[in-house]
């Protein structure tokens, strides 16, 4: 085992949608031995929270922001709306995950949740130009009919006003991670290198 991988380390990767956030982290996994989770998430929130696992990965890390106004206008303090339910799931597998073992932690708010337990992590930010976003997105092929141009762009707003709602923080603000890593010039496996190196 690698001094790295010895150690405890926690890895914490936010991105925009087709930058490549799960192939940087598998090729940093197998660098460093380390467990990554992202789509992980489903089965451990299906159990703390009681949804489904379709449910989860309906409104995981996606939030419309009329919903949750509607929500809010409703009942704002006495009612639970499922997505907010969801999160807090969330946050309990990503603190205990953290507490128990060395690993990497994709998307869900784990940078500002992990920062805000005071459990130490080196949090990465993904971000792409759109030539690169398109191509990537065109190979993931998750847009059915949607046009992608469309598709990346509902993907981005969703994940940004999840971000804002359960961190008050604007999503891909600099001062919320430790680098910024542009994967279209730097490539997955420079990302990777820089990241490695930072960890020693």
């Amino acid at each position: 085992m690698s001094e790295v991988s010895s150690r405890h380390i926690i890895i914490t990767i936010s991105r925009e949608y087709g930058a490549g956030g799960r192939s940087v982290a598998k090729e940093l996994s197998g660098r460093l031995g380390l467990p990554w989770y992202d789509r992980d998430f489903v089965k451990k929130t299906a159990a703390l929270s009681g949804y489904t696992e379709e449910e989860i990965n309906s409104e995981g890390e996606a939030v419309k922001s009329g919903t949750r106004w509607l929500t809010n206008l409703i009942s704002p303090v006495a009612y639970e709306s499922s997505t907010d339910a969801i999160f807090r799931a969330q946050k309990e597998v990503i603190l205990g995950m953290a507490k128990k073992e060395s690993c990497i932690i994709i998307g869900r708010c784990a940078n500002l949740i992990l920062k805000e337990a005071g459990i130490p992590h080196l949090s990465v930010f993904l971000y792409a130009d759109h030539e690169h976003r398109m191509k990537r997105a065109a190979e993931l092929a998750e847009n059915g009919d949607m046009d992608l141009e469309k598709f990346i762009a509902r993907r981005d707003s969703r994940r940004a006003a999840y971000y804002k709602i359960y961190t008050g923080h604007s999503f891909g603000d600099y001062h919320d991670y430790h680098i910024s890593l542009d994967t279209g010039k730097i490539g997955y496996k420079g990302c990777v290198d820089i990241i490695t190196n930072i960890l020693g």
